[in-house]
């Protein structure tokens, strides 16, 4: 299993709407790098959602549901999704501000490419996210 970020702007799509949805293809990733993640993507792999705008949070955790395909609203075959489904949301909402004053994170791609929509995450920076997630 490997574990990822997906990015979302809250007032288009929130892990709320994925909660009430139970399901939704992962769309609109047209930046090369993002895609190649995508493309890696499997069936079981887990990841975090993270709300870009003012909350710029991780707020959740998704389960990806299906392996890569080809986006069947677009005619560009390179244009790749997958279907994710909610798996819990987290203890409390991890800000950016938090994730960038931890120094063990500063090579964390969230940190160094923040423009990225999606990002593998180590095992590692997994478990330190879930662990800060969890202190109040």
């Amino acid at each position: 299993m490997a574990y990822w970020l997906l990015k979302t702007e809250p007032t288009v799509y929130s892990y709320a709407n994925l909660e009430k949805d139970k399901k939704t293809v992962w769309d609109g990733v047209t930046n090369n790098l993002a895609l190649k993640h995508i493309r890696s993507m499997r069936k079981g792999d887990l990841a975090f959602i993270y709300h870009t705008g003012d909350e710029k949070s991780l707020i959740g955790i998704a389960e990806v549901a299906s392996d890569p395909y080809p986006d069947p609203r677009e005619k560009d075959p390179r244009l790749a999704v997958v279907d994710i489904k909610p798996k819990e949301k987290l203890p409390r909402a991890l800000p950016l501000s938090e994730i960038k004053a931890q120094t063990q994170l500063k090579d964390f791609e969230l940190v160094r490419l923040p423009r990225l929509s999606v990002m593998p995450v180590s095992d590692s920076i997994w478990k330190l996210l879930l662990e800060f997630a969890k202190k109040s």
